[in-house]
């Protein structure tokens, strides 16, 4: 009886593995894809995609114009990759703003009113004071920045006092 009972099972089994393939066999991909859950090759266990991607987009800040512009944030928080044409951008717009504060302005005040994320004004700022169309004073955070020859920037030293206290 013993026999029976397991030639019985093998052959409810293996009818049972041949409906399935061929059940398998006959359907679309995109019924297959469904049925998966869409997740594609080595998708671990876990939230479905979209439950993720609702709840990141729901807590991730929208990008500034200008990091929109030169191709969004990278995974990490980290900017993209900015070309001399991007940073060449940045610092023209910078220059307009100053036009307009003869007074000069820091950093913080140059990335608000521009809507600039503090990572994204270092450079283009260190290369308009290096190629001359920015001058700058104080130091750290007091940093003042101006249009070059536009006054407030530090006064040249005169070697000609020094000279004469010297005597």
């Amino acid at each position: 009886m013993a026999s029976t009972l397991r030639s019985h099972l093998q052959e409810l089994a293996s009818s049972f593995a041949s409906s399935v393939l061929h059940a398998i066999r006959t359907a679309s991909i995109e019924d297959l894809l469904s049925e998966s859950g869409g997740g594609g090759v080595g998708r671990r266990p876990g939230r479905p995609p979209a439950a993720r991607t609702a709840r990141a987009d729901a807590a991730a800040p929208a990008p500034a114009p200008a990091a929109r512009a030169a191709g969004g944030r990278r995974k990490g928080g980290r900017l993209a990759r900015r070309n001399a044409g991007d940073i060449a951008e940045v610092i023209d717009r910078i220059v307009g703003l100053l036009k307009t504060s003869p007074k000069g302005l820091r950093a913080e005040e140059i990335r608000s009113k521009l809507g600039l994320q503090s990572k994204e004004l270092p450079r283009p700022l260190k290369e308009a004071v290096e190629g001359g169309r920015l001058s700058k004073s104080g130091q750290k955070r007091a940093t003042t920045y101006f249009l070059k020859g536009a006054g407030g920037g530090a006064a040249p030293k005169k070697p000609a006092a020094k000279a004469a206290r010297k005597k």
